[in-house]
């Protein structure tokens, strides 16, 4: 079977496609063929060994996939060879077949196509335990999100106005606008591309206050970082409740007044960790987006689907904040059935 390897620390251009053994199953876990595989910013990190995980290497990048059973374990009684999942693993799915515990699979829907169902666990699951379990946040709610034409993003657009809230999407060009506006965003600012000096730090405050308005938002989703947060902290709403997501732009560093003055909370949000500690409600959370998924409200937009021998360079228009919406990794051109 062929894997895209990492091999030593580095960026894209180190990954290397080989023919390597089948993997060997443990108890509890499936032998999974892979048939398409979510691109991720984490895959951008974990290669570079700047990510909470380290791997022994070699090992594929690649956290969440689809596929169908080809066997499994001992132990494992609620799959079987056939069966259509989806699958989170962290690391390893950009190989045509991957080993990973059946505890980590949940059942495909049947009329889900595999490049959907390999766009949905983490970009979904991150935005909805965001808004949902560590913002609280209500119908009639005014949600303002950074890098709203990305994966998280975007489905925080999706997610957020599927409750009621009203939406503002801040992107960097006219384009990711219109996307995050035909994906329910109720308006939208484009912001310049940092970093900024003083003056441009304090005009980026002053355009996310004006969008927001002079309530300002009630929740903020920043999956972006760098000088891009303190600007939008700064149009928060009293008691507002600030989403700390990811960093492409750097990790910043925020002025602890402002939450002070604001009297808001700064929230972490770790999906993965979150999935891993309170599984049950991670069920209930998925669960209730394969609903929202079956009655339409919630599709992944996927801008490029790549064969696994350029899933490098997936990786690396990721790590640019070049794609819009979700990019897919197919394998044997498996991604619509």
């Amino acid at each position: 079977m062929l894997a895209l390897l990492s091999k030593q620390p580095g960026g894209p251009e180190t990954l290397v496609l080989e023919s390597v053994a089948e993997p060997s199953l443990k108890p509890g876990e499936i032998l999974l063929a892979v048939k398409a595989c979510g691109v991720n910013y984490p895959d951008a990190l974990i290669i570079e060994d700047r990510y909470q995980f380290k791997p022994e290497r070699p090992f594929a990048p690649g956290s969440e996939v689809s596929g169908i059973v080809e066997a499994v374990g001992e132990g494992v009684s609620f799959l079987k060879a056939g069966d259509r999942v989806i699958g989170s693993c962290g690391w390893g799915g950009m190989a045509e077949k991957l080993a990973l515990p059946a505890d980590r699979c949940i059942p495909m829907p049947d009329p889900m196509p595999f490049d959907d169902a390999a766009a949905f666990v983490m970009t979904y699951g991150t935005s909805y335990h965001a808004l949902k379990d560590r913002a609280g946040l209500k119908a009639g709610e005014t949600l303002l999100v950074l890098g709203a034409a990305g994966g998280v993003g975007l489905a925080a657009v999706e997610l957020g106005k599927a409750m009621g809230a009203r939406v503002i999407a801040a992107v960097s060009s006219d384009e990711k606008a219109a996307l995050a506006r035909k994906h329910g965003a109720d308006e939208s600012i484009v912001y310049a591309s940092g970093p900024f000096d003083k003056d441009g730090l304090k005009a980026l405050a002053e355009q996310f206050k004006s969008v927001c308005g002079p309530e300002g938002a009630e929740v903020i989703y920043d999956p972006v970082g760098g000088d891009y947060s303190e600007a939008a902290l700064r149009a928060i709403a009293w008691e507002g409740r600030f989403l700390v997501v990811g960093f492409p732009a750097g990790i910043p560093k925020l002025p602890l007044n402002l939450p002070l003055l604001k009297s808001c909370q700064i929230v972490g949000v770790f999906w993965g960790a979150f999935a891993r500690r309170d599984p049950k409600a991670n069920a209930t959370n998925l669960q209730e987006l394969l609903d929202l998924y079956a009655g339409g409200k919630i599709r992944p937009v996927i801008s490029e689907r790549v064969p696994l021998a350029r899933a490098g360079e997936a990786i690396a228009a990721l790590s640019a904040r070049k794609a819009l919406g979700k990019i897919v990794v197919t394998m044997d051109g498996a991604d619509a059935s």
